[in-house]
């Protein structure tokens, strides 16, 4: 069971191989702000089964030929041997240093592992009565993942909810997840008619 007094990482790389030859690495970027990584003196580095360890952090750059990846240099880390050392770890930073999103904006993070649960599609008549049992939320199941479409793919991200069916991608759209609230881990949609069928087409 996690201990809620313990500090919560959230990881914005992943460490695929060493770059160069004075020990620097090239790593998978996991989040949409980078270039706030070059202000940060610290990051953590963890690999799943320990507590993230602190390394200093002397240089960071987005590699301009490469969307989505970027080199670190750690202090420390001054050869390929050493840099071979971190392949596969995972980079990371505080909860709290996260960046403050505004508004209708979430993080992946937050999104996965949320419950979500279907509302009906009519309303009851008499709105001051209770909720019938069969006006109430539906539990559907849980976040897995977040699809997100390509640059070439303009379009809404999609919720891969496992439900016990199967999997359901659910668009995150304000008409249809009409509730998101990532502090209760619970999620409120509206599905429109046809979404089941089409996501069994696919």
């Amino acid at each position: 069971m996690t201990d809620p007094t313990e500090p919560k990482f959230v990881t914005v790389a992943r460490i695929l191989r060493p770059r160069g030859n004075k020990g620097e690495v090239a790593a998978e970027l996991l989040t949409d702000f980078p270039e706030r990584l070059k202000s940060l003196a610290d990051l953590f580095l963890a690999d799943g089964k320990s507590a993230p360890r602190t390394v200093p952090l002397k240089t960071f750059w987005a590699d301009r030929n490469h969307a989505g990846f970027g080199v670190f240099h750690f202090e420390g880390v001054s050869s390929i041997n050493d840099a071979e050392k971190l392949r596969g770890l995972e980079i990371q930073i505080p909860f709290e240093q996260r960046v403050a999103l505004p508004v209708g904006k979430y993080f992946v993070t937050d999104l996965i592992g949320c419950s979500v649960f279907e509302l009906p599609l009519t309303q009851p008549v008499v709105s001051s009565s209770p909720c019938p049992l069969p006006e109430a939320p539906t539990l559907l199941g849980a976040v897995r993942d977040v699809f997100f479409p390509g640059e070439s793919q303009p379009g809404t991200p999609l919720l891969a909810v496992d439900t016990s069916t199967g999997e359901l991608l659910i668009p995150l759209a304000e008409d249809i997840c009409t509730r998101i609230d990532t502090t209760s881990r619970r999620i409120e949609v509206l599905l429109p008619e046809g979404l089941r069928d089409s996501n069994k087409a696919e």
